[in-house]
């Protein structure tokens, strides 16, 4: 195994302060509350940050390095299908677009919540409704991505977890001769 520097602090401090902030909106705090309306902006804030980080952060944290092409996630599932799984230093094509789909929830959580405070939408049914739609939507989306990165590190031989904490991944000695795979720092 080698181990190798992936995500670096900005990253590290998105996923797990969007990851704090979703679970307290869900679990903790009463809906329409100011501290439900706070933690929800602050979550839609991570969330601007880390697209910006997308561009201007680190390797391993630019959309290039990850971003899911059609042809990416087809030949990430392939292998997977194949159970040749590949190695990906940053996130796999997978995980992209999962990331894409908590994202795009959580900024519709905010926009949502926050034109319900407004004269405009305030009362308004189906704000409410898409504000509800997405927050239950994101239920069955952390539960999938929780599911996915413990999947794949069994697959990978890789703790995916343990590497969101600390920033370096563990991966397979033979990993760098996989065509699949991003070079090595």
């Amino acid at each position: 195994m080698q181990t190798v520097k992936v995500w670096d602090l900005p990253v590290r401090l998105c996923h797990w302060g969007l990851a704090a902030c979703v679970l307290a909106n869900l679990a903790f705090t009463e809906e329409g509350s100011d501290i439900h309306e706070y933690v929800g902006y602050t979550a839609a804030g991570i969330v601007a940050f880390r697209l910006l980080w997308g561009f201007i952060g680190s390797r391993y944290a630019r959309f290039s390095n990850f971003f899911p092409t059609p042809s990416r996630p087809m030949a990430h599932g392939s292998n997977i299908i194949r159970r040749r799984p590949d190695t990906h230093l940053g996130h796999n094509p997978f995980g992209a677009l999962m990331m894409f789909a908590l994202w795009a929830a959580v900024v519709g959580l905010g926009v949502s919540g926050y034109l319900m405070t407004t004269d405009r939408f305030w009362g308004d049914e189906t704000v409410e409704e898409i504000h509800g739609f997405l927050a239950d939507s994101l239920i069955p989306l952390i539960a999938l991505h929780v599911t996915a990165a413990l999947a794949m590190s069994f697959l990978s031989k890789t703790n995916l977890v343990r590497a969101m904490i600390t920033g370096k991944k563990n991966v397979p000695d033979d990993a760098f001769g996989q065509p699949q795979i991003f070079d090595k720092d």
